[in-house]
């Protein structure tokens, strides 16, 4: 396995600063580069449901520093029963956003710690985890980065749809992380990026991240991709993999991620390319048995009808606004963790997957 001899380590969305949770606004980029600072578990849930945060990993790591934050108030409004009391906060939190797993998976662990507590201060230890938490993400994407690179075996051009970077994790990136990682070992020629409405995150965000470390992107309309991914295999150039994150995967290797995921996994098995989910193993599901069973968060029809602040729908049109799809296992063909490859997964593989006892480098 080829070592990084690159970091890509200055787009940093979650940052602990002065007892407070810092956000990249992730809303307004790329047009401005600003931090929004939280100081209640209140505002830390909105800025999950409203976007400011997004990407399974960077909520579940801004629900664990929220949590820091809500223990803080509790104990100091009420030390003898901030346990019983931060549940409300837990709710909360856990009302944010309903598909991404990650946030379920933070809320129930730093449950467990805080009933094991027995500290005069909870909020040193539950500070110290947090970050811990943080950390193991930067260290798990790199990890992830390099394995899905060995999945690469020629130089090609590669297609990735939303934004599952260095904005959607800790830092480094999921999908991004893999593209990172094979690019600095000179196996990526180009990357082809979804423009992803309604949100626009390839447009906004990957396309912004891959400009900022000199990766060469071309952005495109999601109904161009199957065009592209046909008439990039009669070039010396062609498209031989699509690579995703994730926002939950069911114990049988089903993977729900943004909405048009399922559609490129189609176009990847038709055409003859690989379709690559890129995800940590805090994003697999194991109390679900199928992607029948993941929640899909449908939001305001306001963000399909419009663009920005601008309508342009006709007057009376109605719209759905389902956020993510679900890709059937057998569409993919390789599910990449921290603790390893999964190749053309099903409930097997994945339980022998989830047994694998993996400590953080």
């Amino acid at each position: 396995m080829s070592t990084q001899p690159k970091k890509y380590d200055s787009i940093k969305p979650i940052i602990w600063k002065d007892d407070n949770l810092d956000l990249l606004d992730q809303r307004i980029l790329p047009a401005e580069h600003t931090y929004v600072t939280l100081k209640n578990v209140e505002s830390v849930a909105q800025a999950i449901t409203d976007m400011v945060v997004r990407g399974a990993p960077a909520i579940g790591i801004t629900a664990a520093y929220g949590i820091v934050i809500a223990a803080r108030k509790r104990f100091a409004d009420s030390p003898q029963s901030w346990k019983e009391d931060i549940e409300a906060d837990l709710l909360i939190l856990a009302q944010s956003r309903p598909t991404a797993v990650n946030l379920f998976w933070a809320i129930d662990m730093m449950r467990e710690v805080i009933k094991g507590l027995n500290v005069t201060d909870p909020v040193a230890t539950l500070l110290a985890i947090a970050k811990q938490v943080h950390e193991d993400d930067i260290a798990a994407n790199v990890k992830m980065g390099a394995l899905g690179a060995d999945l690469i075996n020629k130089k090609c051009a590669v297609l990735t749809h939303c934004n599952a970077g260095a904005l959607a994790t800790g830092g480094y990136g999921t999908a991004l992380g893999v593209i990172r990682s094979a690019y600095a070992q000179d196996k990526i020629s180009l990357v082809y990026a979804d423009e992803t409405r309604p949100w626009m995150q390839g447009a906004r965000l990957t396309a912004w991240e891959m400009v900022q470390d000199d990766i060469p992107v071309s952005l495109l309309v999601e109904g161009a991709a199957a065009h592209i991914i046909k008439t990039s295999q009669q070039t010396d150039n062609p498209i031989e993999w699509i690579i995703v994150g994730s926002d939950r995967i069911a114990s049988n290797g089903d993977v729900a991620n943004k909405i048009g995921t399922y559609a490129l996994a189609v176009l990847a098995r038709h055409h003859g390319i690989k379709f690559m989910v890129a995800a940590p193993t805090t994003t697999i599901d194991m109390n679900i048995a199928s992607g029948e069973e993941i929640p899909i968060e449908e939001r305001a029809d306001t963000e399909v009808l419009g663009f920005a602040e601008n309508k342009v729908a006709a007057q009376g049109a109605r719209a759905r606004n389902p956020a993510f799809d679900v890709t059937p296992a057998e569409l993919v063909d390789a599910i990449v963790t921290e603790k390893g490859v999964v190749l053309n997964p099903d409930a097997e593989k994945i339980k022998a997957l989830m047994s694998i006892n993996y400590k953080p480098e």
